[in-house]
Formats: C-alpha cells, structure tokens, sequence
C-alpha cells in the first residue's frame, strides 16, 4: 500500500448554518466510506502565499484542501477520490503518490 495526498481545489462554500452542517455531514460520511484508507483526513486552508528563491510572490495555486489516504495504487486512490464530496460543488481532487525516501 502506497500513501497518497488529495489536494482539492474550487468548490462553493456554504452560505447558511444548514448548509454547512449539510456540508459537513458529507465530509463525514465520505470519511467513514473510506474506512482505514484515511490516513489523516486534513483540513481546508486559509489564506497562502508562495516563496521563491527571488523572494515572496501573491500567486497562489488555488488549493483549498488536502487529505492523505491509503491505497493499492494511483488507479485505486483516483476511485476512492471520485466521492469527495468538493467534486459536487464544482471543484476537483489532484491525486499525488507520496513516494517514500
């Protein structure tokens, strides 16, 4: 089993206190689907900036999130990916193998 990171970006947020609960409800569910595939289940980020060897930059990738999960492969850790639930508020999951050093 290899480890691999979900870097999620875009999605709408919330906009009512029943939307997020909503909201959190499927992160929840989606997070018990998964079982012991969930190694750390992350957390969303807030406010980034990038920095380079000439120094510090405003560009940002546009990534709003990550979990690390468990799986036989990247094949099998893009179908577990397929129900985060950032994909039905119009964002998307980045797959990245973790590899070992």
């Amino acid at each position: 089993m290899s480890k691999f990171v979900l870097a999620y970006a875009g999605g709408q947020m919330a906009a009512t206190e029943a939307e997020i609960q909503a909201s959190m409800a499927q992160w929840g569910q989606w997070f018990t689907d998964l079982g012991p595939a969930v190694l750390d289940g992350g957390n969303p980020f807030g406010a980034s900036t990038k920095v380079t060897a000439g120094g510090r930059a405003d560009a940002t990738t546009g990534v709003t999130g990550y979990s690390v999960i468990e799986a036989a492969d990247l094949e099998a850790a893009a179908a577990l990916a397929k129900g985060c639930p950032v994909l039905a508020n119009g964002g998307s999951v980045d797959v990245y193998e973790a590899l070992d050093m």
